[in-house]
């Protein structure tokens, strides 16, 4: 007869603003026979009296996980907000864990909470995390008639929010304060942005915002205009971004390297085209380097590390799904990819020298793939009449391993 599976030491429980009264069965059970129950402060006091030891969660959160290691094999409790596997503590307790080893026992998260007081369908509205975020995270999703609601870390950042959405141009837009939603403290109020805020908001708080404006919308498609980006002119320009991430190809979860990264604009969109994606920036000139990452999170993408120097000498770690050479190029660094890479993962290289289309050239002859030569013209005046302005001409070799 086989051995029966070890019972999970650890059960993960999200409590609300409800406390003990709103918890479930398997819950109050897990509680009841722990030998011990950690989490924060605010949560502990949720919970009121218990006869197991409380232990309060320290800050940072990491800093938690060794003790909370050091109980293996206790009949441990750990409390979070809500639902702990969306923007909770969740995923970074069980990734420290067996699988065997947890079970959790989720309620109401806030968002499901806020899509009930303002009958806002949770599958349409943007469900943004701020409480440990820029407020720049909003940015995707800033257009007339959007609807999101964002987790804030306290009252103050009702304001801050209030604020970046004037600035944007969606002063216009409907704020609906939600506090301590779920509990006896509970309370709905509505303002715009565009007028003064509350100084009495509680914590903890969220936001739904109906947008309203006249301000700049991002595109869904690949190709956004220059202007979003702070550059000092190294920049794949909007109709070569276009086609290059047509050739990167995007997929959901993906890693990209972009290699001479120059403004960061390609490593963006492909950050852009999907919120699992995550970037790999090298980039040689310290400066570069720096505003990569302002123009990541002026448009409200922080899932990019951004490495100063230069290829093949220095190469991030681990493995990519793609790889965009934009600055760089060398027959080192081909041959150095080559060998790094395994099959079936993406390469583009764009090349604007006679030196580097040569190279290209070659590499495509031995490798194959695709070779598309790109020449761009725009209008442009010619004293009183207008002609067009040609562009240099770009070469771009696109091939699967």
């Amino acid at each position: 007869m086989a051995d029966s599976p070890a019972r999970p030491w650890l059960t993960i429980v999200g409590i609300g603003e409800d406390g003990w009264d709103g918890l479930g069965a398997p819950a109050r059970a897990a509680i009841d026979a722990a030998e011990l129950v950690m989490g924060p402060a605010r949560h502990l006091a949720l919970l009121g009296e218990h006869r197991a030891r409380m232990l309060q969660w320290p800050v940072p959160f990491a800093d938690g996980v060794p003790l909370l290691l050091a109980e293996r094999g206790r009949r441990v409790v750990v409390l979070a907000s809500g639902d702990p596997f969306w923007f909770g503590a969740g995923r970074s307790l069980a990734q420290e864990l067996g699988r065997a080893e947890w079970v959790a026992c989720p309620t109401l998260s806030t968002f499901s909470l806020a899509a009930a007081r303002l009958g806002w369908a949770v599958q349409d509205m943007a469900c943004v995390p701020l409480h440990a975020a820029p407020v720049t995270r909003l940015r995707p999703d800033l257009a007339p008639g959007r609807r999101m609601v964002a987790l804030l870390r306290d009252g103050a950042a009702v304001g801050e929010v209030a604020a970046y959405l004037r600035d944007q141009g969606f002063g216009a837009s409907t704020l609906h304060l939600l506090e301590a939603l779920g509990g006896p403290r509970e309370r709905v109020r509505v303002v715009r942005a565009d007028s003064p805020m509350p100084d009495d908001i509680a914590h903890p708080v969220a936001i739904g915002i109906d947008c309203a404006g006249e301000g700049r919308v991002l595109s869904c498609a690949s190709g956004i205009a220059d202007e979003w980006f702070d550059h000092d002119g190294q920049i794949s320009k909007r109709p070569v971004r276009a086609l290059t991430l047509s050739a990167l190809a995007p997929r959901p979860g993906e890693l990209l390297w972009d290699i001479g990264a120059g403004s960061g604009s390609i490593g963006i969109e492909w950050l852009l085209a999907h919120p699992a994606n995550r970037v790999v920036a090298l980039e040689g000139d310290p400066v570069r380097a720096t505003r990569i990452k302002v123009n990541a999170t002026a448009l409200g993408v922080d899932r990019i590390d951004v490495l100063t120097g230069r290829a093949p000498d220095l190469l991030p770690h681990g493995v990519p799904d793609a790889v965009f050479i934009g600055g760089g190029l060398s027959e080192a660094l081909l041959e150095a990819l080559w060998a790094r890479l395994p099959v079936g993962r993406r390469l583009v290289a764009n090349a604007v020298t006679l030196e580097s289309e040569a190279l290209l050239g070659r590499w495509h002859a031995a490798k194959g793939g695709h070779l598309l030569r790109i020449d761009l013209a725009q209008a442009a005046p010619i004293g009183l009449r207008r002609g067009w302005r040609a562009s240099y001409p770009l070469v771009q070799w696109s091939v699967t391993l």
